[in-house]
């Protein structure tokens, strides 16, 4: 008799439909019913393992919690289950409250792990919300959902149990299964994943660290043995577990992928698709928006679209530079960008990225671009001032839709991000003199994965105002011109596992930052 493996989780949600993904213990057939509406699909196989994105309608004028919604495998009733509470969907129309993170880890819960690793805090999350409280409009998870490259120590032992070889990390599709199955099985993560919609994206972690940091990194990673079952099985994990959801329905129905693992293909069209998605990154486009009444969510890929040509790099290939630009416009009452790393560092780590950037593409001699590529490799440089050139870009866009050269100005412009282990607001500064609506830099992470003191005493000094003459020393020792917007940090950091709330009003944001049991601090955004 099939069970549910993962899931069920709701992802895409829209005015009319939902979807919930599932992954099973066999083939058979899952059933969604929500009120008087019911949808049925059969599960697909990739590599051995069974999945069904199932879409079902939702009825106009819902009561406002929702329409409570169940899931049959081949008919016997596996959700809800007895021990937890029911889970709803609600029509997304408008966003409301949205809530994210970053960087999350599955170590146990208790023992050594605890104090090194702190409280999970989406898990609390979830647990508290089970007991009372609305849930969110929409959950996002922007990056490092699973470290494939760092895992627990009972994921190394399932690992050393089906091979002798390769590395302590996880290698092919099975592990991945494995990896995600750790992840997202705990009681409170499952309902909280069942109850709210949720969109995702991949940072490095979820391949491995420091994914696509250079070309540098590329050729040394392509030496070892098992890269190429690692690249390849990391992003058709990903395209199964995480970025499926994120699809609406006309987009999953035009998915020729899907339609071959549908058709029985078994898991050799993904295999494909991830192998040229990594060899040929303008073949595929991970990044996505989605309008939610008059809200517009721009979600970037910012690692596999990367070019690394020195002298040439770029955050985005000519293909997802052209998409970002008709993506971003006014006319909403708030634009959001959600990249998974941060635009706005700190000042002084901004210009220390962007000066090792020109010291590899030569502005000191091959000798200096050889060590400046090490450099840029041990210390992670490989944000968006890393790529000065994609970062003006993007600058100079969300300025434009501030300054309403693109459609009426948003009421905010907001960027939200996560990966560097802390938590801030950056804040630009508006030109002398002009209006518009202001742009701000939302920083959580991590969920559970905080930095070692000797790293959090670093950041400090380098987020203090004082360290930016500094870094800007070093940019104009490169000969580099100033950056075409000004910020500063106006909140934290503050270097706690944690979740962030953003509430929507139609000219005002507000972002709050939580630990498990604590509120970190407030801010309202207009």
């Amino acid at each position: 008799m099939a069970h549910l493996v993962i899931g069920p989780m709701l992802r895409h949600v829209d005015a009319a439909s939902a979807t919930i993904w599932v992954e099973t213990s066999e083939p058979c057939a899952v059933t969604v019913r929500a009120g008087e509406a019911r949808s049925e699909e059969r599960t697909f196989t990739v590599h051995g393992h069974h999945y069904a994105v199932v879409d079902v309608a939702l009825p106009p004028g819902p009561p406002p919690g929702g329409v409570p919604y169940t899931v049959e495998l081949d008919g016997a009733d596996v959700w809800p289950l007895p021990d937890l509470p029911a889970t709803a969907i609600r029509p997304l129309t408008r966003l409301r409250r949205l809530v994210f993170g970053t960087c999350r880890t599955s170590v146990p819960h208790d023992g050594p792990y605890a104090r090194t690793h702190g409280v999970d805090v989406l898990r609390a999350y979830g647990a508290r919300l089970m007991e009372s409280g609305e849930p969110p409009d929409l959950l996002i998870m922007l990056g490092d959902q699973v470290y494939a490259d760092e895992p627990s120590p009972d994921m190394k032992e399932f690992i050393a149990g089906r091979r002798g070889e390769g590395p302590e990390e996880v290698v092919d599709f099975d592990e991945y299964a494995e990896l995600y199955r750790r992840a997202w099985s705990d009681p409170a993560v499952r309902w909280l994943m069942a109850a709210v919609p949720t969109l995702m994206m991949f940072d490095d972690h979820d391949i491995r660290d420091d994914w696509n940091t250079s070309a540098a990194w590329r050729e040394h990673m392509a030496e070892a043995p098992w890269w190429r079952r690692r690249i390849v099985s990391g992003l058709g994990a990903y395209y199964v577990y995480q970025h499926l959801g994120n699809l609406t329905v006309a987009e999953r129905a035009a998915d020729p992928v899907l339609a071959a693992l549908r058709a029985g293909d078994g898991g050799a069209a993904l295999d494909a698709f991830a192998e040229r998605a990594d060899a040929a990154p303008g073949s595929a486009r991970w990044s996505y928006r989605r309008d939610i009444g008059s809200t517009r969510l721009i979600m970037l890929d910012s690692r596999c679209g990367r070019v690394l040509t020195p002298g040439a790099r770029r955050m985005l290939d000519d293909a997802g530079r052209a998409w970002l630009e008709e993506s971003a416009a006014g006319d909403v009452d708030h634009l959001i960008v959600g990249s998974s790393l941060p635009v706005l560092l700190p000042p002084a780590i901004h210009h220390v990225e962007s000066w090792s950037e020109a010291v590899c593409d030569g502005v000191w001699g091959r000798r200096a671009a050889r060590w400046g590529e090490r450099l840029r490799r041990f210390l992670d440089l490989e944000h968006w001032a890393a790529f000065r050139g994609s970062f003006e870009h993007l600058a100079r866009l969300l300025t434009d839709v501030a300054a309403g050269g693109r459609g009426r100005p948003p009421a905010t412009v907001l960027v939200l991000s996560g990966d560097v282990h802390y938590s801030y607001l950056a804040s630009v500064r508006p030109p002398r003199g002009e209006g518009g609506s202001r742009i701000h830099q939302i920083v959580c992470s991590p969920i559970r994965n905080p930095l070692s003191r000797a790293l959090r005493a670093a950041n400090v000094v380098a987020a203090v105002a004082a360290a930016g003459p500094l870094g800007r020393l070093a940019a104009l020792a490169a000969r580099l011109p100033p950056p075409p917007i000004r910020w500063r940090l106006t909140a934290g950091p503050w270097f706690d596992n944690a979740l962030a709330t953003v509430d929507f009003a139609q000219d005002a944001a507000t972002v709050t930052w939580r630990t498990h049991d604590a509120e970190l601090g407030s801010v309202r955004l207009s």
